[in-house]
C-alpha cells in the first residue's frame, strides 16, 4: 500500500490533528509506563519544526460515550510536557468552544491535547457528525496510532475522509516494517505463532500457511494439533474439538508448500509451577505422556528444529511464545529461539518483526526487544494485519 506521510504535507501555519495512542498504564492518576508517550515524540517534533500547531487526540479506556473522571487524559500533560521539553495545554473537551479556545490559544508550534475522545458516543460509531465536529479544528490530519488503526472509530477513519491525511512517523515505522515482513519480504520466510487456543488464530494461521515456507507452532495451541495427529498429550490443554480443523490447515499448508513444524518431544510436569518436577518426554513415544502430565514447553530437539529454521530464514514473523515463558524453567524455547533471532537480526542476516502482548512480554524478559528489526505493542491491530485484514485507519491513508 501506498500512503501519505508528512514529508509530502506543508506544515507551516497549519493546524494539525494528530491521533495518538496514549492509552497508557495508570495508576492513582499517574502513568506507569510512558512508552506510548514516547513512541509518539518524532511525530510532534517534525510537526513543530515544520511550523505547525499540533493538536492531539486520543482515547483513554472504554467510558462508553459519558464524561468519567477517572479516565481523563489529563494525568497524561505533565509527563507529556516534560518529554516533548515544552508546555502541553489541556482541553476538557475534544470538540466545541472549549476545544476551539484551546487550540485558537496555540502559540506557533505549540501542542495542546484534547480530552479523551470516547467520553462522545460518536467515536466508536463513527458518527460523520461527530467527526465534522472534531475536524473543525484542524487543517490536516495525521494518523499515528497504528494500535487504533482496526477500528473505524471516528477520530482513526471518519477524520481522514474530511481532511487531507498522513501517516506519522510511528504509524509509518510500523507499516513499513509490516510490508518488509509480509508484503514484499526477503525469502524464506519464516513464522512463529503460540498462544493457548487454535480457535482464537485459525484467521491467522490460514493466511500465514499460504505466505510462509517455515512455521513453528507452539504453545497450548500446538497440542491440539498433535492431538489431532494422534499423539498423547495427557492433561495438556487442549482444544479437542477443534481436531478437524487443524488437520484441515496441516493440509493447507502441505498444499502451499509450508513447512510446519510441531512439538516432537516436550518438557512436561503435573502443575505448573517454577519447583514442580519437570521430565522430558518424546510425543510420538507410547505411554510417555501419564494422565496428569500437562505440556508446558517445547522440548530440546523441537528447538533445536526452530533454531535451524531460524537460521535458514530471511525474514521472520513472530506472534506468541513457544511455552509458558511467565515460569521457569517453560521459557527456555521461547527465550533461546528469540535470543537467536536476535543474533541474526542485529547481524544483518535476518529481518525480524515481532509484535502482540505476550509476545513482547516474552522478548523484554529475553533481554532483546532491542535487537529485533522491529517490535510492535499494537496488540489487536497486529494481529488483524497478520491475519491478512483490512485497517479502516490504514486504509483511509492510502494515496
Amino acid at each position: 500500500m501506498s500512503f501519505r506521510t508528512l514529508d509530502e504535507a506543508d506544515l507551516a501555519g497549519k493546524r494539525a490533528l494528530v491521533r495518538v495512542d496514549f492509552n497508557v498504564p495508570m495508576e492513582g492518576g499517574r502513568v506507569t509506563d510512558d512508552t506510548r508517550l514516547r513512541a509518539a515524540l518524532p511525530t510532534i517534533e517534525k510537526l513543530r519544526k515544520g511550523g505547525a500547531k499540533v493538536v492531539l487526540l486520543a482515547h483513554f479506556d472504554r467510558p462508553k460515550g459519558k464524561r468519567v473522571p477517572e479516565m481523563s487524559l489529563q494525568p497524561v500533560v505533565e509527563p507529556l510536557a516534560r518529554l516533548v521539553g515544552a508546555p502541553v495545554a489541556f482541553a476538557d473537551d475534544c470538540i466545541g468552544d472549549a476545544a476551539k479556545a484551546a487550540i485558537d490559544a496555540l502559540p506557533p508550534r505549540g501542542v495542546v491535547l484534547l480530552e479523551n475522545v470516547r467520553y462522545h458516543a460518536g467515536e466508536e460509531k463513527n458518527d460523520p457528525e461527530f467527526a465534522k465536529a472534531l475536524a473543525a479544528g484542524g487543517d490536516l490530519y495525521v494518523n499515528d496510532a497504528f494500535s487504533a488503526a482496526h477500528r473505524a472509530h471516528a477520530s482513526t477513519e471518519g477524520l481522514a475522509r474530511l481532511l487531507p491525511a498522513y501517516a506519522g512517523e510511528q504509524m509509518r515505522r510500523e507499516l513499513e516494517a509490516l510490508e518488509m515482513a509480509l508484503g514484499s519480504p526477503k525469502r524464506p520466510v519464516m513464522g512463529i505463532v503460540g498462544g493457548a487456543k487454535v480457535s482464537t488464530k485459525l484467521d491467522l494461521l490460514n493466511n500465514l500457511v499460504g505466505k510462509l515456507q517455515y512455521l513453528a507452532i507452539g504453545g497450548g495451541m500446538a497440542n491440539t494439533f498433535r492431538y489431532a495427529q494422534g499423539y498423547e498429550i495427557g492433561g495438556s490443554l487442549c482444544e479437542k474439538e477443534m481436531a478437524d480443523t487443524a488437520r484441515q490447515i496441516l493440509d493447507k499448508a502441505k498444499a502451499a508448500g509450508c513447512h510446519i513444524i510441531l512439538p516432537t518431544d516436550a518438557v512436561v510436569a503435573e502443575q505448573l509451577a517454577s519447583d514442580a518436577a519437570t521430565r522430558t518426554v518424546e510425543l510420538s513415544e507410547p505411554g510417555a505422556m501419564g494422565p496428569q502430565d500437562k505440556i508446558f514447553d517445547v522440548g530440546p530437539k523441537t528447538l533445536a528444529q526452530i533454531l535451524d529454521a531460524i537460521s535458514e530464514a530471511a525474514t521472520l514473523v513472530w506472534n506468541g511464545p513457544l511455552g509458558v515463558f511467565e515460569v521457569q524453567p517453560f521459557d527456555r524455547a521461547t527465550v533461546e529461539a528469540a535470543q537467536h533471532a536476535a543474533r541474526l537480526a542485529k547481524s544483518g542476516k535476518l529481518v525480524a518483526v515481532a509484535g502482540g502482548g505476550d509476545t513482547v512480554a516474552a522478548l523484554n524478559a529475553a533481554g532483546v526487544s532491542g535487537d529485533f528489526t522491529f517490535v510492535s505493542t499494537a496488540g489487536g491491530a497486529f494481529l488483524e494485519w497478520m491475519e491478512g485484514k483490512t485497517l479502516p485507519g490504514v486504509a483511509a491513508l492510502s494515496k
